[in-house]
């Protein structure tokens, strides 16, 4: 495999090139056999056109890290070098954003970097959870255990959160099809019909009338319509990345009817989930909750877990410093906090993740089943409306003549 690097030589002056070599690795020790300082390196002709690294595809989703942690543990759990995983799985890895920052990790791993700061260096891609686990797991001497731990949590993360997202896809896109036609319809179907109504003469009734005067403004105002919806969406976007909007649109998203609750549960299932992975991994409790706020994903329950971390700082017990945000609901207060008096915090924590998990299953299932027949109905009265009104009048016509 050819290989394009960036280096510089004994001198410190820089050097390009390329170089042919089995793996990544066996490419780098070439060129420091040959006194050179390797600064980038990256292969040659793997990525197609649609496939090279462009600035606005530089995003790591989910899924690549799930995957990846679960590459990890299986590798540390083979015994191999933490370099050298890094360096395989950075040749053969398909995204090419992450590809690079796995280049970059294993270069700060071989400059004599822990892998806990290696990653820290990538927030993009491991959030500050996964750092700190890793960190742990140095500590203790028990990265195997700990990347199989981050593997575990995130499959079960990655499963319930992209069960609750594509419940939603369904409806969405209906409703923007569904919108779509029906625009098409009103600005160049009821046009034409909209002249042989006018010019009959007869009673025109006033469901109609509605529907002529809607067809009357997209024609006439449509632009100016869209133009306000894209510049309303621009300003709720960048609101949205403010403090107070964040927080804002946080909150209107656990307060909406059903879906509020569904969102509710899967931020309390990753609350418990995320604390009971920190606490195996032995990370002290405040640290847990800090950094739980942070990857929460809800301004909301951030705020909330920002506040029970202070109140366990000055001595509260963490049942009581949850109680303090009406958030969290009573049910997990007081598991909390027999899990305190038991000495099973982490068994309690996990048996909630467990029962959140479930709930937020449940909850999306029964929101599919609510949302088809409701989309049915009202497709139906949409389209029965269109057509009563436009085919009426026509028949009223067809009578009269």
């Amino acid at each position: 495999m050819l290989f394009n690097y960036k280096a510089f030589d004994a001198s410190g002056r820089p050097a390009n090139g390329s170089i042919d070599a089995l793996t990544i690795e066996v490419a780098v020790n070439a060129l420091q056999r040959r006194g050179f300082t390797v600064a980038t390196i990256n292969p040659v002709g793997k990525d197609s056109f649609f496939k090279r690294d462009i600035g606005f595809w530089n995003h790591i989703g989910a899924k690549d890290i799930v995957i990846l942690s679960r590459q990890i543990s299986t590798l540390f759990e083979a015994q191999v070098s933490a370099l050298r995983i890094f360096r395989l799985l950075a040749v053969e890895v398909d995204q090419p954003f992450l590809r690079q920052v796995l280049i970059s990790v294993s270069d700060e791993i071989q400059a004599g970097s822990s892998i806990s700061k290696a990653l820290g260096k990538h927030p993009e891609a491991f959030s500050s959870f996964y750092v700190s686990m890793v960190r742990s797991g140095e500590e203790a001497g028990k990265l195997d255990v700990t990347f199989g731990f981050l593997a575990d949590y995130l499959e079960r993360t990655y499963e319930v959160t992209a069960k609750a997202k594509n419940a939603l896809i369904y409806p969405i896109f209906v409703i923007i099809t569904f919108v779509g036609v029906m625009v098409l319809m009103f600005t160049t179907v009821i046009p034409s019909i909209s002249t042989i109504l006018t010019e009959s003469g007869q009673t025109i009734p006033i469901y109609t009338r509605i529907v002529l005067g809607i067809s009357h403004f997209l024609l006439s105002y449509g632009w100016f319509l869209l133009i306000l919806l894209i510049s309303v969406g621009l300003f709720l976007w960048r609101f949205g990345k403010t403090p107070n909007g964040r927080y804002t649109f946080s909150e209107l998203k656990i307060r909406l009817p059903y879906i509020g609750n569904l969102f509710r549960k899967l931020y309390l299932s990753r609350i418990a989930d995320n604390l009971h992975t920190q606490l195996s991994a032995a990370i002290p409790i405040i640290r847990s909750i800090e950094i739980t706020a942070e990857v929460v994903d809800n301004a909301v329950f951030e705020s909330a877990l920002a506040v029970a971390a202070e109140e366990v700082k000055g001595g509260s017990s963490i049942a009581d410093a949850f109680s303090k945000s009406p958030v969290i609901p009573s049910i997990m207060i007081q598991m909390i906090k027999v899990g305190e008096e038991s000495g099973e915090l982490g068994t309690i924590l996990e048996t909630m993740a467990r029962f959140y998990r479930r709930e937020v299953s449940n909850a999306v299932d029964t929101l599919v089943s609510l949302i088809e027949p409701a989309l049915i109905v009202l497709l139906g009265l949409g389209v029965g409306f269109l057509l009563a009104s436009v085919l009426i009048p026509i028949y009223s016509i067809a009578g009269a003549s």
